[in-house]
């Protein structure tokens, strides 16, 4: 018996195979609770799923992501994958891809950072993935180690 755990949406972007426990702060970072949102939006936590153990799973009506939320999305959780849906079909799925380079996704930790000095630069990192995903700001060199708070 198949059992139906979340709604399907209509129009709009699904975004699934992200790590247990992780949902909300992807909803955080695609700014859901601040923004005006007047559409439907679904999170399911700690989904049974044979690939992952568990996994959860961000339904947002009426909104297809973009690049920079993508990235966003890769640094906290490098295994999702991204449904667009267009009139209750599946119109495209990819997963996210780690960037070797980001530039205005996060916030350098160093105040001494020209990125934090009022200049008009825009951050810039190099991402590593190794046991864990790492930023190295190409402007001073320090490595971030809190990411989800680093995320602009």
């Amino acid at each position: 018996m198949k059992e139906l755990k979340i709604t399907p949406i209509s129009n709009g972007t699904a975004i699934d195979h992200i790590e247990a426990g992780m949902a909300m702060k992807v909803a955080r970072i695609l700014e859901i609770p601040d923004a005006e949102i007047r559409s439907t939006v679904s999170i399911a936590m700690y989904v049974k799923s044979k690939k992952m153990g568990f996994k959860d799973i961000l339904k947002i009506e009426d909104r297809v992501l973009k690049k920079k939320e993508v990235n966003k999305i890769s640094l906290i959780s490098p295994n999702a994958s991204i449904v667009i849906i267009k009139d209750q079909e599946v119109l495209e799925k990819y997963y996210v891809s780690l960037p070797k380079v980001i530039k205005g996704i996060a916030k350098c930790s160093n105040p001494n950072c020209i990125t934090n000095r009022g200049e008009p630069v825009e951050t810039e990192f190099q991402v590593t993935n190794g046991k864990e995903i790492r930023l190295r700001c190409l402007y001073c060199d320090k490595n971030v180690t809190d990411i989800l708070a680093s995320i602009v």
